[in-house]
């Protein structure tokens, strides 16, 4: 049998790991013990920077297969082909807790994938929701802040939310999916996934069309009554995913899409872009697309889920983003965190590197050079400038250009309140088609949290209840007497 040998990071066998350098048994010790030091400062560093949303999450390796071409609305490869296989990465997650929360919080959930694919990596960062609470990213910070801990208490607390929903109505339709019975999924496996934004394909005649992501659990709906989640087990829906990857219980998804023409989009009652909305199925049916499945754990959780990076801004030709305002800011603020959290050359760590040729003229910073399989990253050359002379210098394709995305003609740049939007439709008839068990969980749900706040602030939030149904309103009111 081969002897494996200890070394240090840099490969230099190990003598004695279990004894530092000292003055005689009793002695100090000397500055010499570089192995031990070495040990001591990369245990000082273990830990990134935790991410500040989406904190606690698990991920695994599997295939989407496309189970319907889309070469008539787009030109990305990997969507040409019926039976075309690609690999992914997907990364399930809470949302506003931190590593230290419980996998069955009352949360939404973190649904990422990422498609490695020939054109390079594509990133779909979406939800277990098909709607958020906020339509601008300007807000962003402000709603989290109420979601996680009092920074005075430093412990949950429910009367932050509530304050900042009795403010913001436009997050009535969220809240209601929050609080009722799909608020706490069984496992990562039984739960949907989704775009929630609106996103936009070309295709190789220049015309765009808008579409959503669905991702449909085939293993069904199941979720959890707050009884059940309070004694559940903290790490139950990471252990459960990957229990049944082990045993070859492989969890999938259909994938299925929503598609609008821009002119659909522009006589559409409700802003398509708006993403405290949902597109109706009945005028936007879904289209079934292929087929995702998870078949591979991770060999290293902190190398590979903790250091994975997505971004809604890793597009491929014919796929790209919308007028979607929290979209937009999003493209912006993922990067940014990636680069602080993990560092500049994220990109080429092994989960998150393209599985296709990279060649660029980025230069340096921390953990350049990690040479990730499938690309070079061109940091090689001796040219980190373009244009150049150089041989086989990387030069942009002009054939995988975006088609010029439209805007309103004669349109203003300022901002826009939107607080006289319909916050309320949605939101009611979500209420309406719930059964009446259904109905009581998501009263007794907002009771749990809304009881704990001011009067002021119940009032105005049973007022929102009243205007998206009176008997969600009544519901609730009868369950904070109770």
């Amino acid at each position: 049998m081969t002897k494996t040998i200890l070394t240090t990071s840099a490969g230099a066998p190990v003598a004695d790991d279990d004894n530092s350098i000292s003055v005689g048994p009793r002695g100090p010790l000397t500055y010499d013990n570089h192995y031990t030091f070495e040990k001591l400062a990369h245990f000082n560093r273990e830990r990134i920077p935790e991410r500040v949303v989406h904190a606690r999450g698990t991920g695994a390796y599997g295939t989407f297969t496309l189970t319907k071409s889309l070469k008539d609305l787009t030109i990305a490869d990997f969507l040409q082909n019926e039976g075309k296989r690609t690999e992914v990465f997907v990364r399930f997650s809470t949302v506003g807790g931190g590593q230290d929360s419980h996998d069955y919080a009352r949360d939404p959930r973190g649904f990422a994938v990422k498609f490695y694919t020939k054109q390079g990596n594509y990133d779909m960062v979406g939800n277990n929701t098909p709607v958020f609470f906020l339509r601008d990213p300007s807000k962003f910070p402000d709603f989290i802040h109420s979601q996680k801990k009092n920074p005075r208490t430093n412990v949950p607390d429910p009367r932050m939310a509530y304050e900042f929903w009795a403010n913001y109505p436009q997050a009535l339709h969220q809240v209601t999916i929050l609080m009722s019975d799909r608020g706490i999924p069984a496992s990562y496996r039984n739960m949907n996934g989704y775009s929630s934004h609106t996103y936009s394909f070309w295709n190789e005649k220049g015309e765009r069309f808008w579409f959503k992501w669905h991702f449909k659990t085939n293993q069904g709906i199941k979720t959890l009554r707050a009884e059940e989640a309070a004694v559940a087990d903290p790490h139950g829906a990471q252990q459960d995913l990957v229990e049944a990857i082990d045993r070859g219980d492989f969890p999938s998804w259909t994938a299925k899409i929503q598609i609008m023409t821009e002119q659909q989009a522009r006589d559409a009652e409700i802003n398509p872009f708006d993403l405290t909305k949902v597109w109706p199925h009945d005028e936007f049916p879904l289209v079934e697309v292929g087929q995702l499945e998870l078949n591979r754990n991770v060999e290293n959780y902190f190398a590979e889920t903790e250091q994975a990076a997505f971004a809604p801004s890793n597009f491929v030709p014919g796929i790209s983003s919308s007028p979607d305002k929290m979209l937009q800011g999003r493209l912006i603020a993922y990067q940014d965190a990636h680069r602080y959290r993990v560092g500049v050359n994220y990109n080429q760590l092994p989960v998150n590197a393209a599985k296709c040729p990279v060649n660029h003229y980025q230069r340096d910073g921390a953990m350049a050079g990690l040479s990730p399989a499938g690309g070079n990253h061109h940091q090689t050359s001796g040219a980190n400038y373009f244009p150049n002379d150089r041989d086989n210098a990387p030069k942009p394709d002009t054939s995988v250009a975006e088609p010029a995305m439209p805007v309103e003609a004669g349109a203003w740049l300022d901002r826009f309140d939107t607080d006289q939007d319909d916050h309320y439709t949605q939101a009611g008839n979500l209420f309406r088609i719930m059964s009446e068990d259904q109905k009581q969980q998501l009263a007794d749900n907002i009771a749990g949290g809304l009881g704990q706040c001011d009067a002021s602030i119940q009032q105005r939030m049973l007022a929102q209840f009243e205007k998206a149904d009176p008997d969600y309103s009544a519901r609730v009111a009868a369950a904070l007497k109770a």
